[in-house]
């Protein structure tokens, strides 16, 4: 049987109350509770784990330590594009419009343009969800388009913003037809 120092204990005790991790939480509980002496198959039944899971946790604890708890993250699909292709995405994105590219008459990029942009110059195929699910990677968000009307007079604007709330003062009785 295995001793552990109360240097041991403590650590696994805090980690296992301040960790936000619901995995790392139960897998600091099973060494916590072995580390009180409980069998293996005891703990099993305790927290839901089979024996050999349990045995797997503080196997590895023993030989490798905390680190070797924790999760690795899955490696994933590879992604479609290269990183320089991303940045290229990127830059062309964020300092061209649309149409500076070749596409004549769109001035904003959407999901669905910038999958044509893509295939056209890497010939690489996005759905318009995926290329979302890229822009969101990159850092990338969308606004809106606003407009701006580029012959507004902003003396007349004035005027009838104050024209305007005056109408909201009244209530409209002047205007209204009696009955008689």
């Amino acid at each position: 049987m295995t001793t552990y120092t109360s240097e041991e204990k403590a650590i696994i005790k805090d980690l296992m109350h301040t960790t936000t991790s619901t995995v790392m939480q139960k897998r600091y509980l099973v060494l916590h509770m072995h580390m009180q002496g409980h069998t293996n198959q005891k703990i099993a039944g305790l927290v839901g784990l089979s024996g050999h899971t349990v045995g797997t946790y503080v196997n590895t604890y023993k030989s490798c330590g905390l680190d070797a708890l924790v999760p690795k993250k899955p490696p994933g699909r590879p992604p479609f594009l290269s990183a320089e292709q991303e940045q290229k995405l990127y830059k062309t994105i964020s300092e061209n419009a649309p149409d500076e590219v070749g596409f004549d008459g769109i001035k904003n990029w959407t999901a669905k343009v910038a999958c044509h942009w893509v295939s056209k110059e890497f010939g690489v195929h996005y759905k318009a969800s995926g290329m979302l699910d890229l822009f969101h990677r990159l850092g990338l968000s969308w606004t809106r388009p606003t407009y701006v009307l580029a012959k507004a007079d902003p003396e007349k604007q004035e005027a009838f913003k104050d024209d305007f709330e005056e109408v909201k003062k009244t209530d409209g009785r002047e205007n209204r037809a009696h009955p008689v």
